[in-house]
């Protein structure tokens, strides 16, 4: 809700404050929406007891200023030292923790696009990726298409017909039965799969540091079945 639509006073009832930081980002962004905030809806604060900044806090991140966000929030507090303030770093804590393999099954060309159809769906799958949208780094490809190299759109399995992402460019020609490799695939992916269409779940499983496979969970058609019943 935007400030010109509180007006002065709170509902009755209501007792804290909820906003979020967007998606994935640093502490001088908190820092320039904690400035809009206080500037817009700073007059609220003495009629509240918490103030939830929501997610959007990449604390996980290499680069993230961590000491910079504890200046931050301690600043918070001492000029409302009532307030209980509260984070939602959700993703944080997924980031860059698990990635989705898959098998390229087949590769089709349609007037000079090349679509590498994959054992995986974008739809089933990574449907955040068509949902917000954002285009998810594979391993060892270039991100966006370069000229004089094997440029491929990626093909979902299920038989949506907007099931597919692109492009991605890469060194040497793909073939059937190369492995595609999705980056941070475990937040917002994993949570918001679907089995539509009988489209069947990943494996879910952990690489040791020692190159072991540990196999966690494998779903079949029985899941499926009793999916809606």
């Amino acid at each position: 809700i935007t400030s010109d639509k509180i007006g002065e006073n709170l509902p009755e009832g209501i007792t804290g404050l909820h906003l979020h930081n967007l998606c994935e980002n640093n502490s001088y962004d908190l820092e320039r929406t904690l400035e809009v905030v206080e500037q817009k809806f700073g007059h609220l604060f003495g009629q509240i007891q918490w103030l939830n900044l929501g997610g959007g806090h990449l604390m996980t991140h290499k680069d993230y200023d961590t000491d910079h966000l504890v200046s931050l929030l301690k600043a918070l507090k001492a000029r409302y030292p009532h307030l209980e303030i509260i984070l939602e770093p959700g993703s944080a804590f997924a980031w860059e923790t698990g990635v989705l393999v898959s098998t390229v099954a087949d590769i089709v060309e349609n007037h000079g696009v090349k679509t590498a159809m994959l054992n995986v769906s974008f739809a089933c799958h990574m449907p955040d990726c068509l949902e917000m949208p954002y285009k998810p780094r594979i391993r060892g490809a270039y991100q966006e298409p370069v000229a004089g190299k094997p440029t491929y759109r990626m093909g979902g399995n299920s038989c949506l017909s907007g099931d597919f992402m692109g492009d991605w460019s890469f060194n040497k020609p793909l073939q059937v039965g190369d492995r595609i490799i999705f980056e941070d695939m475990i937040h917002y992916t994993l949570v918001k799969s679907t089995l539509f269409n009988g489209v069947t779940h990943p494996s879910i499983g952990l690489w040791t540091l020692d190159g072991r496979f540990e196999l966690y969970r494998r779903f079949g058609y029985e899941d499926y079945k009793s999916r809606m019943s």
